[in-house]
């Protein structure tokens, strides 16, 4: 009597689609790359870089034309700022502007002629600092540093120098001050900061190429046909287990950036499950992206390639580098047709910002509505190219 033949449940085709994707890692040295070592070693190599916090010694070039204790008291105190080390005491500012081009400062102080004697009378004197906007992080950095000492310095003279020239009654209290307090990121560390946009740019951009890849595979090499036979035909279960290990692994790392996040930081403001959540969903959204990409061109090396366009530039049209508000009309739509921007903006709000857990459920809304939205249409697309034999092999 022939054997009955009996088409497997979703669940024997999720676990049958799972286990033959896993099967095949194995069997390809640089696709388990791709999918384990690489990420975890780049996600290392990022914690190395940044592990200093701040930007520290980053050489300035003073130009001294006043020669007296006030701006000697100021080189010191620049000298001293953690952050800042005077590297050169040109004579003019066309010696300055030459440290500046070859890169060997950040900025320029000057200092003209006359300043103590300014201060001395009463008045106030003007200290110029040019930063290289061109190195945007660390010019901005040193900026801040160059203020820093330059009003520690104004306190000191007018302590000592006002009160011994004019009197105890010389000295007072500026009419209107302002008292800045920083939000989230107190410590101003660009390791925090840098890293909570770099880990999740750099995993969700190597998960979506994993995942394209494995299913581009398929139709490159014209087996899309015996992966949905073991599958009984099972489409959605078979696509589903097809990226189920790259769901739980590149989930699993980000689950692990975070924990480093939070220890930078101190631990997790917000809520830490609707973090790992909003992880979960992200990859889930790129799941379907890739669906979606491969779908519609059914040709592996061309759904890479929009995969690096697509991916690729969320960082920098995520809004949390440079605001799309104002931005052009394209920038900002592409903004929001990036799972990239909600996820970070929930991660703000959960990581530093102590939101209630009810804010983020939009952001994590908009995440399965990627989901569901490129999902289901790339369903429908790659249904067509994995069942036509006509669309295999491209390359």
């Amino acid at each position: 009597m022939a054997a009955t033949l009996t088409r497997p449940t979703a669940r024997e085709a999720f676990v049958r689609s799972a286990l033959r994707e896993c099967a095949r890692l194995r069997a390809d040295p640089w696709d388990l790359a791709l999918a384990t070592w690489v990420p975890l070693l780049a996600l290392a190599l990022l914690a190395w870089m940044f592990s200093a916090g701040v930007p520290r010694e980053l050489p300035v070039a003073v130009v001294d034309h006043d020669n007296s204790a006030a701006s000697r008291e100021l080189v010191r105190r620049l000298d001293a700022v953690p952050g800042l080390r005077v590297a050169a005491r040109p004579a003019d500012l066309t010696q300055a502007w030459s440290e500046v081009r070859a890169v060997r400062a950040f900025a320029v102080v000057h200092v003209p002629a006359g300043a103590e004697r300014q201060v001395l009378r009463g008045g106030s004197a003007v200290v110029f600092a040019y930063y290289n906007a061109s190195h945007q992080t660390a010019g901005q950095a040193v900026l801040r540093g160059i203020g820093e000492a330059a009003q520690a310095t104004s306190a000191h003279l007018v302590r000592r120098g006002v009160a011994r020239v004019g009197g105890a009654q010389a000295v007072r209290q500026p009419p209107l001050r302002v008292q800045a307090t920083v939000l989230a990121n107190a410590a101003r560390s660009y390791e925090h900061f840098l890293l909570g946009l770099l880990f999740p740019a750099l995993l969700h951009l190597a998960a979506c190429l994993a995942m394209v890849g494995a299913l581009g595979r398929e139709l490159r090499d014209g087996s899309a046909g015996t992966w949905l036979a073991e599958c009984g035909d099972r489409l959605l279960p078979a696509v589903a287990g097809k990226l189920a290990p790259y769901l739980l692994l590149f989930t699993a790392y980000g689950t692990l950036s975070l924990l480093w996040l939070a220890a930078i930081r101190g631990g997790v403001a917000g809520s830490a499950v609707l973090l790992v959540a909003a992880q979960a969903a992200m990859y889930l959204a790129y799941g379907g992206i890739a669906l979606l990409l491969v779908g519609a061109t059914r040709n592996m090396g061309t759904s890479l390639s929009l995969t690096g366009l697509y991916a690729g530039t969320s960082l920098a049209f995520s809004g949390a580098t440079f605001p799309v508000q104002g931005a052009p009309l394209f920038a900002q739509a592409w903004s929001q047709l990036l799972p990239f921007t909600a996820y970070l903006k929930l991660q703000a709000q959960q990581l530093d910002l102590d939101a209630a857990w009810t804010a983020s459920l939009s952001l994590l809304g908009t995440l399965l509505l990627f989901v569901l939205v490129a999902g289901g249409a790339g369903l429908r697309l790659y249904a067509r190219g994995a069942r036509d034999p006509a669309s295999w092999g491209q390359r």
